[in-house]
């Protein structure tokens, strides 16, 4: 019985290992790409909802505040001084790790700090 199933068949390949084909595709769709996708989508939504005074944590650790937002990217304010990055570089996954919804809290008492240094 097991020589049968190990036999090639002579008329090429059978509709049995067309449709495993088709299942291994849809499998790989709603396993890998489809959730990439929507991750991507996620990010990019992130990266252009960034205001200014958001507290942003960027892909190689960096911690600091958005001072300007720039058509090529954002200029981003740390403790050493101000520096220049991407947009991508700005991590969504990482910024709600480390600060959550204190990110949003502190960045309403950044907007008050920016409001009154501007009436000054």
């Amino acid at each position: 019985m097991l020589t049968l199933f190990l036999q090639a068949q002579p008329g090429g390949s059978s509709p049995m290992m067309l449709i495993m084909m088709g299942v291994m595709f849809v499998g790989f769709y709603f396993l890998m790409i489809r959730p990439q996708m929507k991750k991507q989508k996620q990010e990019k939504n992130f990266q252009e909802t960034l205001k200014v005074g958001t507290r942003v944590v960027l892909t190689s650790g960096l911690h600091g505040r958005i001072a300007q937002i720039q058509d090529d990217g954002l200029v981003i304010e740390t403790l050493s001084g101000k520096l220049k990055f991407e947009k991508a570089a700005v991590s969504r996954e990482m910024t709600e790790a480390r600060f959550g919804d204190k990110a949003k809290t502190a960045d309403k008492a950044d907007k008050k700090e920016i409001e009154t240094e501007e009436k000054k």
